[in-house]
C-alpha cells in the first residue's frame, strides 16, 4: 500500500506569543525580543488591576526560547499555577499576573509563510495577492467566509502586513457578547456606573488603541450596540458608560462573519448603515472543499514536526472528504492522529477516531454517508466498497497511462508491483486486455473512446 509521509518543512522563524484568556475578549501580543509587563503605561503591556505590580515582569527571548523573570513584584508571577522567580517557557504555558491570565505559544509567522500569503487555488490566491495593499490602507475590511476558513488568520495577516503592526491586535468574539455588557466589553467603562463597576475600565476599542481590532461573528452583535459601534466608526470616538465625556479612538477596523450579512439586513437583524460602513474591503476565503490544491501543504504544516503515515485508503478517504469544518477540522483531525497513530501507519478503519461528523466521499456521483458509529443509511453503498472502486479506477487509470506497464505504474501508484498484482488480481482487472487495447489506440486500429472491465463478483 501506498503510504503519505507528511513532515512540516521551516518556512520562517518562530515568535512568541501570549495571548489573554477571556470568553468574549482575548488580546494577543507578539514577543520579538522581550516584553515587559506591569503597571507603568510605558510597559509593553500595562495592566490596570491593583494586584499587578508597576514593573511586574518581563518576558525575553533567549537563543530559540523564551523565558519569563519575576521583577520582585509585590503578589507574584504563576506559571501553570506555580509561582516562580524565572522560568523557561513551553508551548501552551498559562502565566498568571495580577488578576490576568495569559496563555503563551510558539507560533510561526504567517507574514513569512508561504502557506498563509499564497495558494494553489487560482481564485483564492488571486484574493491573498490583494491582501498586503489592502493591509497597507486605513479602510474597513469584511471578512466573509465558512467556520474554519481562518478568518482569525488573515485578521492576523492584515495587521501585521499594516502600518499598526507594532500596536496591538485584539479579537473580540461578538457572539459572546451577552447584550448586558457587549457595551461595557467594547467601550469600557467609568467606576460606580452601574452594580459591580468597582473600577474604570477600557474596553476592547481603547485598549487597541494604535493597533487593529478584529470583530469576530460581527453578525451575532446584539441589535442595541450596533448604532453605538456605528457612531464610534463615523466619528472617530467613543463614550464609555457612564462617562461625561468621549474618548478620540486610533484602531483599525476588521470584521469577520460567517452569515449572510445581507440577508440579516434584509431580515432586520442587522444595521445596513452599519453594513456599508464595514463592507469597503472584502475577503471571501473559500471552503477547504473548493481549495484542494492546497490539501497536501496543509497536511504537512498541521503535521508540525512529526512524520505522519496513512494508507492509500485512508488518505483516499481524507481527498474525498467534504470538510465542513474546513481547515480547523483538517487541523483536529491531524491533532488526534498525532496522539493517537504515531509511530504507524494510519488506515481507513482508524479515521472513524479521527473524523468527528458523518463524512461522504464521491465516486463520480456515487455518494457514500457513514456515521462515526459505522451506521450505514439506506440505500448507500459502504465505505470501504466506494474505496475499493476508487482504487480500482487509480489502478486502471495508472495501467493505461503506461500501457499496461506494471513496473511503471506500480511505481507511480507508490506501491511495489507485488502489491499492485494482488490489487489487479482482486478487482479482477485485465492488464493485458489494458495493454492490447493502448497498443491498438496507438497503432491506430482502435476507435473505441472507453474502457471497461468485469467487477469481481
Amino acid at each position: 500500500m501506498k503510504t503519505m509521509n507528511l513532515n512540516m518543512k521551516d518556512f520562517g522563524t518562530e515568535n512568541g506569543f501570549i495571548s489573554t484568556v477571556s470568553e468574549s475578549i482575548r488580546r494577543t501580543y507578539e514577543i520579538k525580543n522581550y516584553a515587559l509587563i506591569g503597571r507603568d503605561p510605558q510597559s509593553t503591556i500595562c495592566l490596570t488591576d491593583s494586584f499587578t505590580s508597576v514593573r511586574h515582569a518581563r518576558i525575553e527571548k533567549v537563543g530559540r526560547g523564551y523565558i519569563v523573570r519575576d521583577l520582585k513584584s509585590r503578589n507574584g508571577t504563576f506559571v501553570n499555577g506555580n509561582r516562580i522567580i524565572e522560568a523557561h517557557l513551553h508551548d501552551n504555558d498559562r502565566i498568571r499576573i495580577g488578576l490576568t491570565e495569559f496563555i503563551f505559544t510558539f507560533e510561526r509567522d504567517p507574514s513569512v509563510n508561504p502557506l498563509f500569503i499564497r495558494s494553489k487555488n487560482a481564485a483564492w490566491d488571486e484574493q491573498l495577492s490583494r491582501l498586503p495593499a489592502m493591509a497597507a490602507s486605513p479602510y474597513p475590511i469584511l471578512i466573509l467566509g465558512p467556520s474554519g476558513t481562518g478568518k482569525e488568520v488573515l485578521a492576523n495577516l492584515t495587521h501585521r502586513f499594516s502600518n499598526r503592526n507594532h500596536g496591538p491586535f485584539l479579537s473580540v468574539n461578538c457572539s459572546a457578547l451577552s447584550e448586558s455588557l457587549a457595551e461595557s466589553e467594547l467601550f469600557g467603562h467609568v467606576k460606580g456606573s452601574f452594580t459591580g463597576a468597582t473600577s474604570d475600565r477600557k474596553g476592547a476599542f481603547e485598549s487597541a488603541r494604535g493597533g487593529t481590532l478584529f470583530l469576530d461573528e460581527i453578525g451575532d452583535l446584539p441589535m442595541s450596540i450596533q448604532p453605538k459601534l456605528l457612531r464610534a466608526l463615523e466619528n472617530n470616538e467613543i463614550k464609555p458608560v457612564g462617562a461625561d465625556e468621549p474618548l478620540a479612538i486610533d484602531v483599525r477596523i476588521v470584521a469577520a462573519t460567517n452569515q449572510n450579512l445581507k440577508q440579516r439586513v434584509e431580515c432586520g437583524k442587522f444595521r445596513e448603515d452599519l453594513y456599508f460602513r464595514l463592507h469597503v474591503l472584502q475577503l471571501t476565503p473559500a471552503a477547504l472543499k473548493n481549495r484542494m490544491e492546497d490539501f497536501d501543504d496543509l497536511l504537512k504544516h498541521f503535521a508540525g514536526g512529526q512524520t505522519l503515515q496513512f494508507n492509500l485508503e485512508a488518505y483516499t478517504i481524507l481527498q474525498n472528504y467534504a470538510w465542513p469544518g474546513n481547515i480547523r477540522e483538517l487541523r483536529n483531525t491531524i491533532m488526534r492522529a498525532s496522539a493517537l497513530f504515531s509511530g504507524r501507519t494510519i488506515t481507513a478503519d482508524d479515521l472513524c477516531q479521527l473524523i468527528d461528523h458523518p463524512y461522504e466521499v464521491s465516486v463520480e456521483g456515487i455518494s457514500t454517508n457513514l456515521s462515526v458509529e459505522g451506521e450505514k443509511p439506506k440505500g448507500v453503498i459502504s465505505v470501504r466498497q466506494n474505496i475499493m472502486e476508487l482504487e480500482k479506477r487509480m489502478i486502471i487509470d495508472r495501467l493505461r497511462f503506461f500501457g499496461g506497464n506494471q513496473r511503471r505504474a506500480a511505481a507511480a501508484l507508490g506501491i511495489p508491483k507485488s502489491t499492485l498484482h494482488d490489487r489487479i488480481n482482486r478487482y479482477n482487472i485485465d492488464a493485458r486486455a489494458i495493454k492490447d487495447r493502448v497498443r491498438s489506440a496507438i497503432e491506430g486500429t482502435d476507435n473505441s473512446q472507453s474502457f471497461s472491465c468485469p467487477s469481481k463478483e
